[in-house]
């Protein structure tokens, strides 16, 4: 039987997204998105909120420049990738873990719904034909995607 390991999430950026470049001229962003669930207390009658956060490595190059030019702090996005756990050992020698949310080329989408203020947004895959706005395989964003619907 086959497996299927893809994660699709609706939140909020809790920070400014944090780019780094590698020396081989590769970069990555590193996201901290929030989702929040809501819900009415039967006992009580009162709103109840959870906020889970949640970790976000984008590898895809295009992605990478959507979300350092347009996403900001508050901003609320969808994104869709791959859980992947990464292993280290701190100072003391300890085994640690992390497990985030990976977008990496070709099997990955983010989508920029707006800011805070509700406005705006931009869509993207990790790769593919380079239709649409935040490519994984780059290109400019682009306000006009009807323009390119064939009917």
């Amino acid at each position: 039987m086959s497996s299927l390991n893809q994660v699709a999430l609706i939140g909020h950026l809790g920070r400014d997204p944090e780019i780094r470049s590698f020396q081989t001229g590769g970069k990555v962003a590193n996201l901290s998105l929030a989702t929040t669930e809501k819900w009415k207390d039967k006992n009580t009658g009162q709103m109840q909120e959870r906020t889970e956060w949640h970790r976000i490595a984008i590898f895809a190059s295009g992605l990478v420049d959507v979300v350092d030019r347009y996403a900001k702090k508050g901003d609320k996005i969808y994104i869709q990738g791959r859980l992947e756990t990464r292993k280290w050992q701190d100072q003391s020698g300890a085994d640690r873990y992390a497990t985030e949310v990976v977008l990496r080329p070709y099997d990955s989408k983010l989508v920029l719904l707006g800011s805070g203020a509700g406005s705006g947004g931009a869509a993207g895959q990790g790769g593919g034909s380079g239709q649409g706005q935040g490519q994984g395989g780059g290109g400019a964003p682009r306000q006009d995607l009807d323009d390119e619907i064939p009917f």
